[in-house]
């Protein structure tokens, strides 16, 4: 590896062991064997090393989200229980992936502490936003029509969030793939009957 990917690499080690406020320019440069003027040189600061860091942390979460990675996707794209198999699969990975997720909340309370570092993430939203939508539909990201991605994967992306809630802090009565697919069964009855 160069220098590049092993500043990345140490920058997710360094996140995951300590988080944005407390990793340093220092701590990176001494977990990836690199110096500090590469951070510079390859990312421009700590903060967008930290943020690309961030970003293939989650990216790496969001690949093990797809059931279909071992040719196991055997529901319909758009069905209920499509919905309720991609669910499955999300909370599948909640253990493994438990300090990233602590990590994303950390972000969400630093308010300005944090504003160049939320500032790069925000951006990173719409791909999110883009990747569930194709997960749950079954569309290529490719191909996807941008306002289903606008608006179904702001639905996916906020459901993910508040169950990512539940289940860092009460995982024994957190929202299971089959409660959240019966809820949504029933809201869709009742918005057929008016």
């Amino acid at each position: 590896m160069g220098h590049r990917e092993d500043l990345l690499e140490g920058a997710k080690r360094c996140l995951l062991e300590k988080g944005f406020l407390r990793t340093t320019a220092r701590d990176i440069v001494k977990e990836s064997g690199t110096n500090l003027a590469s951070i510079g040189y390859h990312y421009g600061s700590k903060a967008e090393l930290l943020v690309q860091a961030y970003v293939s942390l989650i990216e790496g979460v969001g690949e093990r989200f797809d059931p279909g990675l071992g040719g196991k996707v055997t529901q319909p794209p758009g069905s209920l229980e499509r919905f309720q198999e991609v669910w499955t699969s999300v909370i599948r990975t909640v253990p493994e992936s438990r300090a990233i997720w602590l990590l994303s909340f950390e972000l969400m309370f630093q308010d300005e502490r944090l504003e160049e570092v939320r500032k790069l993430l925000a951006a990173a939203q719409l791909e999110g936003r883009v990747g569930l939508t194709a997960l749950f539909s079954g569309v290529p990201e490719a191909d996807l029509d941008p306002a289903a991605a606008e608006t179904e994967g702001r639905l996916y992306q906020t459901l993910l969030n508040g169950l990512m809630v539940q289940w860092l802090f009460d995982p024994d009565s957190a929202s299971t793939a089959e409660q959240l697919t019966e809820g949504l069964r029933r809201v869709m009855r009742g918005a057929a009957k008016s």
